[in-house]
């Protein structure tokens, strides 16, 4: 099983990499056969490839900041959530992208699925 701190790490490695702008770093941190819903209620996407898309489009298409608002939180069955805000241009407009990551863990410390949890009503002008 994979320890807490683990988690802690790897999740905290996300949103440096998610913030350096770093699509490879990014998906290096999943397994194969991975899942990201984001946001949830999209059709799930599945496998490093269509992850690595998923990072292309909209990370590469975008120069973007991440920032961690708030711990990680760790359950004692591999998985992990933590808040975090993305700041970007929407629309033209600079803007702050308000989101929870919940990621579940395979044995190996690779991120077996992410959820992303945000709405439109989680965006909102840049914050300080």
């Amino acid at each position: 099983m994979i320890s807490v701190q683990q988690i802690q790490s790897t999740m905290e490695r996300y949103v440096e990499l998610v913030d350096a702008g770093d699509i490879e770093g990014i998906v290096a941190l999943y397994a194969q056969d991975a899942t990201v819903e984001d946001p949830v209620g999209q059709v799930p996407l599945q496998g490093l490839e269509a992850i690595a898309g998923f990072y292309r489009q909209g990370l590469g298409a975008m120069k973007v900041s991440a920032t961690r608002t708030g711990p990680v939180r760790v359950t004692s069955n591999g998985c992990g959530a933590m808040p975090f805000r993305v700041d970007m241009e929407w629309g033209g407009q600079p803007c702050s992208l308000h989101v929870i990551d919940v990621m579940e863990f395979n044995a190996d410390g690779k991120i077996r699925s992410m959820k992303a949890y945000w709405g439109e009503s989680n965006i909102g002008p840049r914050s300080a």
